[in-house]
């Protein structure tokens, strides 16, 4: 037993030795050292418009960046990776990443209160496994908003009490609970965006609101004219995701657009669709009403992405379509 004892020792010693020879015969030959990997490909960005307003809709694009003849920047292989992957944020609001041609694409939401630039970053995962971040300022259009005093009646004038308090927040949260899932959904506006009603707009989005004299906030929708009974539509192509009477809102019906887009159609007199429904363009989902806090009959129209509110006429200039049917 000690004869095999020392025998192992002896071949352990031999193998070490032949270790460190073959270590030190790697440092004084660079050619014999496996090569490090190359850098990931670089990213190239762009978005439109080029300076997007305050409380508006705006385009990301990503891809890797195309690398001409002869050029041999760090990461010089961008024609050749395959980028699979993309996570990112604008102004700390998350991104919905989809392949668009050679370019991955996302919505982006410019808050209504934005300072003068918002940080957008971006990190791309290619298919060798490696990843690449890049982060630029986008500049932003500042935008001046209106005001107006309104009145109602009185319950919706003054401070909530506690019932309806309770209720105004399970209404913020199922309404929350849609942005987070139209994030995670694949995008279904391909055919574009057309008004929900082709009719006078009688209150813009951003509008500064007193009511009553003792409620002030700010009109994150677009309103547009209408009679009670008259026809709204859908925006664009979605799934129908809620169906409720809200306590401000009235009779609401909102519709997943997948990508991060949500619309809502806030204050109908009827609701045309139930939860699940695929809905198209320019097909009828309401129809006008007075329900909730309202002054009169009229359409709330709301744009988000994800949680953020923005001017719908962005989102019409975007991705425009057709008129409604």
């Amino acid at each position: 037993m000690g004869t095999l004892r020392r025998s192992r020792g002896r071949s352990w010693l031999r193998l070490s030795m032949a270790g460190a020879l073959a270590a030190l015969a790697a440092a004084a030959h660079p050619a014999l050292q496996p090569a490090p990997p190359p850098p990931p490909p670089l990213l190239e960005i762009e978005w439109e418009p080029t300076r997007p307003a305050e409380g508006s809709l705006f385009r990301l694009r990503v891809a890797p960046r195309a690398v001409a003849p002869g050029e041999n920047p760090e990461g010089g292989d961008g024609n050749r990776a395959e980028l699979v992957a993309l996570t990112g944020e604008v102004g700390q609001l998350p991104l919905a990443f989809h392949r668009s041609g050679a370019w991955h694409e996302s919505l982006a939401a410019i808050p209504v209160d934005a300072p003068d630039t918002v940080l957008a970053w971006v990190r791309g995962e290619f298919a060798d496994g490696r990843a690449r971040s890049l982060s630029v300022w986008i500049p932003v259009e500042p935008v001046v908003y209106d005001h107006e005093r309104l009145a109602v009646a009185p319950r919706f004038g003054s401070p909530l009490g506690d019932a309806d308090r309770a209720r105004l927040d399970r209404n913020i949260e199922m309404a929350a609970q849609v942005s987070r899932d139209a994030l995670a959904d694949p995008p279904l506006w391909s055919s574009g965006v057309v008004m929900p009603r082709s009719a006078r707009i009688t209150s813009r989005f951003g509008t500064g609101r007193e009511f009553n004299g003792q409620v002030t906030s700010r009109h994150m929708g677009l309103d547009l004219q209408g009679a009670v009974g008259d026809t709204v539509v859908a925006a664009a192509h979605g799934v129908v995701a809620l169906v409720e009477p809200f306590l401000l809102a009235g009779n609401v019906v909102y519709l997943n657009h997948g990508g991060g887009l949500v619309t809502g159609y806030f204050h109908l007199s009827a609701q045309l669709v139930q939860v699940g429904d695929t809905v198209v363009a320019g097909m009828p989902i309401g129809r006008v009403g007075s329900t909730g806090r309202v002054t009169g009959p009229h359409l709330h129209w709301v744009v988000r992405f994800g949680a953020t509110s923005v001017d719908p006429l962005s989102l019409v200039a975007l991705l425009p379509g057709a008129g409604p049917s």
